[in-house]
């Protein structure tokens, strides 16, 4: 019901990666070169699948799809660098509200120009020519449907293994993404923190999930309990819930530091994200690997 080989996990981790670029991105907040990034790593990361796919441990529908899962995310990449010189719009209007706030303490309000807005609430408007955040969307579509046939391939019970591997690829891809934005602030410290909150909530609510779902029998309660043998002695097992506590701690003291309002914080909760991406991958890929039978 789940098996670990290369191909799966990065295709896993490219298809989560790329479908939380489409949750930061779509409000058009961040630099367009953000997405440049995203984009070309998991891009990689899907040519990595396939290329492992095809010499270890062929399967024609998930190898497939992740070679096409790397064509989408250069194809929306291809259209971005195309379209850079719109620029992004939330990027633009928190800009123009900076200005206006510069000019009006130097008491120069008139020179911001008409087209400053005020500091409410406003829902900035795309230009005609911006990229459309929703070509990112194409790839992890086609991401997901490689991982169900990989999931098949697994073996059963079906249903348990393709939630398995959704959910690896939900919370693998989130706590990756958490940690490459963490770093976007210093290219754009500008940027509010409602994005790197957003990720850090998805990962607080995914964590539970991917807990439950390795613990399902035939699961990790199996491992503990001895009645599934990890050639350990039982190590990898406790490692396992060490691992998946750990991930939990890291995050809540992550949401933690990023409500302190000095900048460092938000380099201090990428910090945090290093160790939780160490913990995230070693709670799927133990669970994984002692459960291939």
């Amino acid at each position: 019901m789940i098996r670990l080989d290369a191909a799966t996990v990065l295709l896993q981790w490219a298809t989560g990666g790329l479908f939380f670029l489409w949750i930061t991105t779509r409000r058009r907040e961040l630099g367009i070169s953000y997405g440049w990034l995203i984009r070309s790593v998991y891009g990689v990361l899907a040519v990595g699948a396939f290329v492992a796919g095809r010499l270890v441990r062929p399967d024609v529908v998930r190898d497939t799809c992740s070679l096409v899962t790397a064509g989408a995310a250069a194809v929306a990449l291809v259209t971005s660098i195309v379209r850079r010189k719109a620029g992004v719009s939330g990027e633009r209007l928190r800009r123009q509200r900076k200005q206006a706030r510069v000019a009006a303490m130097v008491g120069d309000a008139g020179d911001a120009g008409d087209d400053a807005p005020a500091d409410g609430p406003e829902v900035p408007a795309a230009a005609p020519h911006e990229f459309p955040p929703i070509l990112d969307l194409i790839a992890p579509v086609i991401g997901v449907v490689g991982l169900v046939a990989a999931a098949l391939a697994a073996g059963g019970p079906h249903p348990l293994a393709i939630v398995r591997t959704l959910v690896g690829a939900a919370f693998l891809g989130s706590v990756t993404d958490a940690m490459l934005l963490g770093h976007w602030y210093l290219v754009q410290p500008g940027l509010g923190r409602a994005p790197i909150f957003e990720l850090i909530r998805w990962l607080a609510v995914l964590w539970p999930v991917e807990v439950a779902v390795l613990i399902w029998p035939t699961g990790m309660f199996s491992v503990l309990s001895g009645s599934v043998d990890d050639g350990w002695n039982g190590t990898l097992g406790w490692f396992w819930v060490a691992c998946a506590i750990a991930t939990v701690v890291l995050v809540w003291v992550t949401n933690a530091a990023l409500k302190e309002k000095a900048y460092s914080a938000v380099m201090a909760a990428t910090g945090l994200l290093y160790l939780a991406i160490l913990t995230a991958f070693g709670t799927d890929l133990v669970a994984r690997a002692v459960l291939t039978r």
